[in-house]
């Protein structure tokens, strides 16, 4: 059974005369937020703070979307609690956008946006603006969110380096905010929430002064309930110019079944990072490929694809052992982190071989719809995933003309013994 314990603190810092962000810090509800407003005369904090209550409201009036999701997390569920998070932050983003055309005095404010929803042994987060969500498990900060700003985009295009990017004059110009315009692109990602995690959610008041690695080192050291404090501390002491904002969300549960999430969980991640196709992906990015794979059991001597029929799906082995049969003649076994149909994810063509199952065993499961329905909506994981597909191809076709080149030898070799042998 999971359970989270969150705890948060909010701080005008040292060189701003109001706090313009705000925060939500809800278990029982299980949402949690942070929002960093802009606009001055006060209308950051109206857009931060109204941002807040109507996606809280939105959330609680659609709470079966999310019952749905934690009850079984099926793709349809899981959709449909991503989509669910969307349209809360774009009403959120039309109300806003609506008040600041009709008061003058608040003309131009919005809010970047930055949440956790917590649904079972899934979480939710929605993201717009350069507010953040870091993931800490086994020790090591994994960024979930990327910061929808200008610095960032030429990053991602090559066009300045990292140095270049740290001494920029723009580097504080976004590019998504809520309630700037009448509606806003919203990333969403569905996560695994596993014992022993700690999600960081944060404004850039704090993440301006810290590295990932620090993320980690700080939440090592420091008991959930002092982890806000002393982020917040850390900001102020390396200049405090901006507001700081914090929500940390430890995630908990009993010990026999946090150990199976656990191994489970890194199992899956584990696999896919050997897998050629995905290897070259952020974690990120394969976190949104697991987020839309699903898992099944097979008993021992059960077919889980059979040669010649369709198919359109990859499996990656988490427990247990599968064969591999060509002709009804087994040629190979497969072991946890082995995977096999990845084809399947190219077109319907029929199965090369039957794998069955030696033991019972459990799979991961990715399908060619689901995949290409992630590539539209992620553009440079698409283009990733293309040029991994030709790699992979590439090789197989070397590895072919390569054995055909040895056949050829071998056939001729024969035929210089014989001459009279018969092709």
């Amino acid at each position: 059974m999971i359970s989270t314990e969150a705890h948060g603190k909010t701080d005008v810092g040292r060189k701003r005369q109001h706090n313009e962000d705000a925060m939500l810090v809800d278990p029982a509800g299980g949402l949690y937020i942070v929002a960093d407003g802009m606009g001055g005369h006060a209308a950051g904090e109206v857009a931060s703070a109204r941002s807040v209550e109507v996606v809280r409201q939105h959330l609680a009036a659609n709470k079966g979307i999310l019952k749905d999701l934690a009850r079984d997390p099926t793709q349809t569920s899981r959709a449909a609690a991503a989509s669910l998070v969307e349209v809360a932050v774009q009403r959120a983003c039309a109300d806003i956008y609506k008040t600041a055309t009709t008061d003058t005095t608040k003309r131009g404010m919005g809010t970047t946006f930055v949440c956790l929803v917590v649904s079972g042994s899934k979480g939710v987060i929605g993201h717009v603006g350069d507010s953040r969500v870091y993931l800490v498990r086994n020790g090591q900060c994994h960024r979930l969110t990327e910061d929808h700003t200008l610095i960032a985009a030429q990053l991602k295009a090559g066009t300045i380096t990292k140095d270049q990017a740290a001494t920029s004059q723009y580097r504080n110009v976004i590019t998504r905010a809520v309630g700037i315009q009448e509606s806003v692109q919203v990333d969403t990602l569905i996560v695994d929430l596993v014992p022993g995690d700690t999600f960081v959610l944060c404004s850039d008041g704090l993440h301006g002064y810290l590295s990932d690695e620090e993320v980690s080192g700080l939440v090592a050291a420091t008991p959930l309930t002092e982890q806000p404090e002393r982020f917040v501390a850390l900001a102020n002491e390396r200049g405090g110019k901006d507001n700081i904002t914090t929500v940390v969300v430890g995630v908990k549960g009993d010990a026999e079944s946090a150990q199976e999430e656990v191994v489970e969980a890194q199992s899956r991640m584990d696999a896919l990072k050997k897998i050629p196709l995905f290897r070259h992906l952020t974690y990120k990015e394969q976190t949104a490929v697991l987020s839309i794979a699903s898992t099944r059991t097979f008993p021992g001597g059960r077919e889980i694809v059979t040669e010649g029929q369709p198919g359109e799906e990859l499996f990656v082995v988490i427990r247990g052992r599968v064969g591999v049969e060509k002709g009804g003649v087994e040629i190979a076994e497969l072991r946890a982190g082995g995977h096999f149909g990845e084809m399947g994810l190219i077109d319907n063509a029929p199965r090369s071989a039957t794998v069955r199952a030696h033991e019972p065993t459990r799979v991961m499961v990715i399908s060619r719809p689901d995949l290409m329905a992630l590539m539209k909506k992620e553009s440079i994981l698409a283009v990733k995933l293309l040029w991994s597909f030709v790699q992979v191809l590439s090789d197989r076709l070397r590895e072919t003309n390569s054995e055909l080149s040895e056949a050829r030898q071998e056939l001729a070799a024969a035929q210089a013994v014989n001459p009279f042998a018969e092709d």
